[in-house]
């Protein structure tokens, strides 16, 4: 077998992802002959046929369909590399761009912020407040290095430190019911009554709606701050974080309403970043700042 080159194997690779030799031409910016040459080259290098040309389209004949398999590790590995490169290249930034989500406690989370700026004055922190789906959407736009924020872990593209588990709670002001509180709170009792949600500040993402009762009159704030203020105020109900409410549930001024219809929900608090993006060298000494003090902000 003939030595064969990483360029070989990008023209394969492109022949199959676009289902022949002229998309793969135009997605590599070269000529049809020049690809077409590239992939014969690499079966003569080879010795086994890669491709079924027979047909209207070229397939994958099963010695191409295993080799490719391959060929993808090996791609994916050059793009880490060629990721990493980029990196290493990279001077001091002059900016990162954070998020902090509603989901994280905002005294937690500028501390671990603050703590870590405080020594990098060349770099300035370039912090933004965002709820429900915006953290991912800035994330993803590549408009935010690094979120805290709660994240679907199984995303591939994303890599994540633990931060801890934030429980949100159902709770009205003391006499805000207008029946007795002697049972298991029903969502058909609560329709009628104005249920205060939170604004997501995704711009394109489907907005998201969590722990809304259906058909029932709403009020919307753009934080859990004034949400927090409009159902001590008896002007409406809601979920709210339990880090912010534990002395008012100790002095009875909120009560709770979970039970088996709102059984409120725990949320796993995540310091996240692109796993697919290079890092320069603030952001990751942010990243291991984050990681040796996460175990401050667990358990909020």
């Amino acid at each position: 077998m003939s030595p064969f080159t990483l360029q070989e194997i990008q023209c394969f690779d492109a022949v199959v992802r676009e289902g022949g030799f002229q998309g793969a031409a135009l997605l590599l910016n070269r000529s049809h002959a020049a690809v077409f040459a590239a992939v014969a080259k690499l079966e003569d290098s080879l010795a086994v046929a890669l491709l079924d040309r027979s047909g209207y389209r070229v397939t994958l004949t099963d010695a191409g369909r295993s080799f490719h398999r391959k060929a993808q590790s090996l791609l994916s590995e050059m793009e880490t590399l060629r990721l990493h490169a980029r990196q290493l290249a990279m001077g001091e930034e002059t900016h990162l761009r954070v998020v902090i989500g509603d989901t994280c406690p905002l005294n937690e989370g500028l501390g671990l912020l603050s703590g870590f700026f405080a020594t990098c004055p060349n770099t300035r922190l370039d912090l933004h407040f965002e709820t429900i789906g915006g953290p991912w959407e800035r994330l993803f736009e590549d408009e935010a290095d690094l979120i805290l924020h709660w994240v679907e872990k199984t995303d591939p593209r994303l890599e994540w430190i633990d931060l801890g588990t934030v429980s949100f709670v159902p709770v009205v002001a003391l006499d805000f019911l207008p029946f007795p509180l002697s049972g298991p709170v029903t969502p058909q009792q609560m329709r009628g009554l104005t249920q205060c949600i939170i604004r997501d500040t995704a711009r394109t993402a489907q907005k998201a709606n969590f722990y809304v009762v259906e058909g029932a009159p709403q009020c919307t704030v753009g934080d859990h701050l004034m949400k927090k203020e409009i159902i001590l105020r008896g002007m409406a109900w809601g979920h709210l974080p339990r880090f912010m409410i534990e002395e008012e549930l100790r002095s009875g001024r909120l009560l709770s309403i979970a039970g088996d219809h709102f059984p409120g929900v725990e949320v796993e608090l995540v310091a996240a970043r692109r796993r697919d993006r290079p890092h320069g060298p603030v952001a990751t000494r942010l990243w291991e700042h984050i990681r040796l003090c996460s175990s401050d902000l667990r358990g909020v």
